[in-house]
């Protein structure tokens, strides 16, 4: 079993940056992936960025050039930097992560096994 926790919302003017944290505990795969996820108000909840573990990395149109997906493996920590934030970026993030996948775009095609709570972010 995988823990996610959250960390690093906030409220930001627009054109801010907010960066959020995502410390992972229990058994991580060593094939593992990593995404970020997000709901905003009346919606569905999307995919925003994902990672594989070779370091491939694949982002929702809207916030490419502006958000970076990363993670540091060896402390099980994944970051989402994100950039010149918009009224359209405010949403609840959702950290996630995967048994395995094929590569960074995993989060368009399958469901992730485990889910964070979620940290808020307003723009």
């Amino acid at each position: 079993h995988v823990q996610l926790v959250e960390s690093g919302g906030g409220s930001v003017q627009v054109g801010g940056s907010l960066t959020l944290s995502c410390t992972a505990s229990g058994y991580i795969y060593s094939s593992h992936c990593m995404g970020w996820f997000r709901q905003l108000p009346g919606q569905e909840r999307e995919g925003v960025a994902g990672i594989d573990s070779k370091g491939d990395t694949s982002y929702l149109e809207s916030v490419k050039g502006r958000f970076t997906i990363s993670e540091d493996s060896a402390k099980n920590i994944l970051l989402l930097q994100m950039n010149n934030l918009q009224h359209g970026d405010t949403a609840t993030y959702y950290c996630a992560s995967r048994y395995d996948c094929y590569d960074g775009s995993w989060w368009k095609v399958v469901e992730p096994n485990y889910w964070g709570q979620g940290t808020q972010v307003t723009v």
